[in-house]
């Protein structure tokens, strides 16, 4: 990890409203986004912040600190997620509730959702490490939670490859709505508008998982007749 150097960043007159750690934050998701860490420059990063380039050094050590920190700060931790469908005291539907909420959250962030779920795809295709990072530390725990959950619907004590297959499909409901927003907003532009449009797909996806864990539960007690 870099050292953090002594000497603080100037401020700078035209953003006093907002931190320059903020603004790098925004500045760093945009420009990371757009063209990936290897062609994003320190000196662009700072210009598009208004700051001084010693403020990424000081607030973040170096660019690789930078990306970091815009790579998994702004969606929340993996921990506050799984903390809302994890509970065994839930109901089934509490808990898909928890689990399709802690995943739309992030799209009431508007731009900033969209811009992560692109770096997130370009850090998949040029990798710099952190995508390895967030499966083992992020996705892997949160597929975990949701498979407990439905070993404790099922009773069962150990998941099977069907478990893992349902909690997939129903984690590929949510998924969709970030991967999918600029399609639907192409055939279907009416399901993303209004202030409470993300309530209802939260409702209707928790209805749809309700269905598909209903529909394993049947496909099980046929196999076993």
């Amino acid at each position: 990890m870099s050292a953090m150097p002594h000497a603080h960043p100037a401020r700078h007159p035209r953003h006093d409203a907002e931190s320059a750690r903020a603004r790098l934050l925004r500045s760093g998701l945009q420009l990371f986004a757009q063209q990936g860490f290897a062609k994003t420059s320190t000196r662009e990063l700072a210009e598009h912040a208004g700051v001084n380039i010693a403020s990424i050094s000081y607030y973040f050590g170096d660019k690789a600190g930078l990306y970091r920190a815009v790579f998994f700060e702004p969606l929340g931790t993996p921990q506050e997620d799984i903390a809302r469908y994890a509970d065994p005291g839930l109901s089934l539907g509490q808990a898909l509730a928890g689990f399709y909420a802690a995943m739309l959250e992030p799209l009431k962030q508007g731009d900033t959702a969209r811009l992560c779920m692109k770096l997130h795809f370009r850090e998949m295709l040029e990798p710099t490490g952190l995508w390895r990072e967030e499966v083992a530390h992020g996705i892997r725990p949160m597929h975990e939670a949701l498979v407990a959950l439905l070993c404790r619907h099922f009773g069962l004590n150990q998941p099977d490859d069907e478990l893992h297959r349902l909690a997939v499909s129903i984690s590929a409901l949510g998924v969709h709505l970030h991967v999918g927003h600029d399609v639907i907003e192409e055939v279907a532009p009416q399901l993303q508008a209004g202030p409470d449009a993300l309530d209802r797909w939260t409702d209707r996806l928790v209805m749809y998982a309700l269905a598909m864990i209903d529909a394993e539960r049947r496909r099980r007690e046929e196999t076993r007749a």
